[in-house]
This record gives C-alpha cells, sequence and structure tokens, in this order.
C-alpha cells in the first residue's frame, strides 16, 4: 500500500509538469513499475501532444511485459488528437493498471477500465483521490458543465483592506505571495477583471515567472458600457495575449469598433440589473474553450461573482499588516448580503505560508451561493 502511494505520488509529480501547457486537456501522469522498480515514467506535456502512458512507453528502460502502471486519470478509450491509451496498454502486455481516478468524459466515463479488463488486466483505482480530483479540478469541472472553473483571488491586510483610502495598493502582499499568483496566471487560461480597476491601476495581466516561462492568459475585462480607455495597456499589447472587452447592448457601437481595430475582441452578453450576465457570460467563454478562469476583481465585480454564484474556489493572501481606513477598499464591494445567515462560505480550507503573508484556500460552500 505505502508502495502503491510512492508510485501514485511520483505520477502525480509528473503530470504536475504539464500546468499551462495541456489546456482543456487534463493533467496526467504515468509511472510503469516493474519487479518494485520503476522502469518507465511520462506524462502529458502539451496539447495535442502524446499522452502520459505513451510518454512512459516510450522512456522505458526494459520490457513492459508484465509491469503494472500508476496512471493518474483513467486512460481513454477513444480516438482524438492521438490514438486510445487503453489500447496501447493492450498492445504492450501490462500486467496491471493502478487508476488514480475515473474520468467523467462522456467519451471515457469508464470505458477505459472496460477495456482493461476485458482484455484480462487487473485493474485498481482510487489511490490520492482527493489529490488528483484537486489536480485536475478546472478540467472535471469543464468537461461536465462545458463553463470555466473560476477561482477568485484576493489579496488584503490583516484588517481587510486592499488599498488605502487614496487608492495606493502597490503592494498589500509580499514578493513570493505575487509570485504566486503568476503561477496561478500561467495555470489558468483566462483571467477576468472589471473595467474599473483598469481605468484605476492599468494593468497589463501578464504572466512573469521566475523560469522566465509562463502562459499569459486571456484578459477578459468586463465593461458593461465600454469606458475602458482605448490607450490603456490592456487594450494596446495584442502582440502579448489576447484581449476580449465584454459589454452589453449599452455599449457604443463606434467605441467597440475603435477596440477592436487595435486588434482585441468584443464579446456582446445579455444584461442582468443593468450589468454584464456573468452567468451568460462563463456559458460564452466555455465555448470558445476557455476552460478555467482567475477572477482578479475589483471589488464590486467580486461581489456581483459571488452573488451570480460562478466562483468555485477562492485564494487570499492576507498580509500581517494594518492600514485602516473606512473608506479603503475592501476585497469584495457591491451592495453586500443584508443578513449573516446570506454569507458565502467556504469549505476545505488549507493555510499556506508565503514568507510573512499567509495564504488561505478555500471551496465556495455548495448551497451557499
Amino acid at each position: 500500500m505505502i508502495k502503491d502511494y510512492q508510485y501514485m505520488h511520483r505520477a502525480w509529480e509528473l503530470a504536475q509538469k504539464g500546468v499551462g501547457k495541456v489546456n482543456p486537456n487534463p493533467l496526467v501522469g504515468a509511472v510503469i513499475v516493474k519487479k518494485e522498480k520503476i522502469i518507465g515514467e511520462g506524462y502529458h506535456e502539451f496539447y495535442g501532444g502524446p499522452h502520459a502512458e505513451v510518454n512512459a512507453f516510450r522512456s522505458a528502460l526494459e520490457s513492459v511485459s508484465g509491469a503494472t502502471m500508476y496512471v493518474t486519470l483513467e486512460p481513454c478509450s477513444h480516438y482524438g488528437k492521438t490514438p486510445p491509451c487503453a489500447e496501447a496498454i493492450v498492445k504492450n502486455k501490462i500486467a496491471k493498471v493502478v487508476i488514480g481516478r475515473l474520468d467523467p468524459n462522456p467519451l471515457v466515463a469508464g470505458k477505459g477500465v472496460q477495456i482493461l479488463e476485458e482484455n484480462g488486466i487487473e485493474v485498481d483505482y482510487c489511490y490520492m483521490c482527493e489529490e488528483l480530483t484537486y489536480q485536475n479540478r478546472v478540467f472535471l469541472k469543464y468537461i461536465q458543465k462545458k463553463i470555466p472553473y473560476v477561482v477568485m483571488k484576493t489579496a488584503m491586510t490583516l484588517d481587510g483592506k486592499i488599498a488605502s483610502r487614496t487608492g495606493d495598493s502597490r503592494w498589500v502582499s509580499n514578493e513570493k505571495s505575487r509570485a504566486r499568483v503568476h503561477e496561478l496566471r500561467n495555470e489558468l487560461a483566462g483571467i477576468i477583471l472589471g473595467v474599473n480597476t483598469v481605468i484605476a491601476d492599468d494593468p497589463l495581466l501578464t504572466t512573469r515567472l521566475k523560469t522566465g516561462h509562463g502562459r499569459n492568459p486571456i484578459r477578459i475585462v468586463v465593461d458593461s458600457t465600454a469606458r475602458i480607455p482605448l490607450d490603456s495597456k490592456i487594450l494596446n499589447s495584442a502582440d502579448l495575449a489576447d484581449t476580449i472587452l465584454v459589454v452589453t447592448d449599452k455599449a457604443d457601437s463606434e467605441k467597440i469598433k475603435e477596440v477592436e481595430d487595435l486588434g482585441n475582441k468584443v464579446l456582446v452578453v445579455e444584461s442582468l440589473k443593468g450589468r454584464v450576465d456573468l452567468s451568460k457570460l462563463m456559458s460564452k467563454l466555455g465555448e470558445q474553450g476557455i476552460d478555467g478562469i482567475l477572477l482578479e476583481g475589483g471589488a464590486s465585480l467580486n461581489f456581483s461573482a459571488l452573488e451570480a454564484g460562478i466562483v468555485d474556489e477562492v485564494i487570499s493572501f492576507i498580509a500581517p499588516k494594518f492600514i485602516g481606513g473606512a473608506e479603503a477598499k475592501t476585497p469584495v464591494g457591491g451592495e453586500g448580503f443584508e443578513l449573516m445567515k446570506d454569507a458565502i462560505e467556504l469549505e476545505n480550507i488549507k493555510v499556506d505560508r508565503f514568507g510573512e503573508d499567509l495564504m488561505l484556500v478555500g471551496k465556495i460552500k455548495k448551497g451557499s451561493e
């Protein structure tokens, strides 16, 4: 049992190497073991490329016949951009497959296991199921609901402020926390912010990793009436990343054309209470293949997103400092809920440290959105 966990953990580590490279496909790692020795390993390295199982076979140091394969996700059973991995496992005469968790993709969903068992291969599964579910939480939601997994990120002082009363916000969190945010930008396909944040901060929202390599997310600006300044960085950097301006039918058509002429896309979404209907927006983004989103606010948009029930996870960086000020902004603004019983709650809480900052991670409690 301990060995099983160790081999599956190694497969999990390999799968992590595909972060930011395989969307909207899942992260998958595979390890081949023979006589308690790892003789091959691989992972899904890039979208459209060979799957983890195939890469593991290619790296094998000796014959894999009779060996055990540990794979983080059920082997695929259909022809897509690559042939079925379940068939490759049968062809290579693997004796046993240990699967981290089943794949809910309707094209797979138990069919991979069926192929293996029908060919006399022993199947065992659900080692590290909780960790592997979290690893592929973006894929798992998107493949089943066709809408993005949304992570709301906030950074605040110990007294809950995201900026001083004058609007100064550089920097609330420390350098290590900010580096983690850039990792999140690399992990998720899109990043959403409100037009007020663009007007106030004029951010570029690209990804800067210590390694120097990273994927710039698609930048999505929610701007019901197209108030965004035409000279903003986010509209004038199409060479770095795509930008989608999300408006309602209240937006000026001439302004829309000017935004598009700068190399950006404009998405018109139905309105709700005079603003972009965020639920409808998620459906439209899902249709465009955007499987995961980092929500970077500001405060008004954060509340609207929570109220609309589109947020799946919250990551909050808390800096050990006080700034005070009754007028200083907080991470979540808007009208707020009138009663404490209506508050949005988190569950499965995890806490980590980045230097002196705390990072709290939690899933939105079902039934509280």
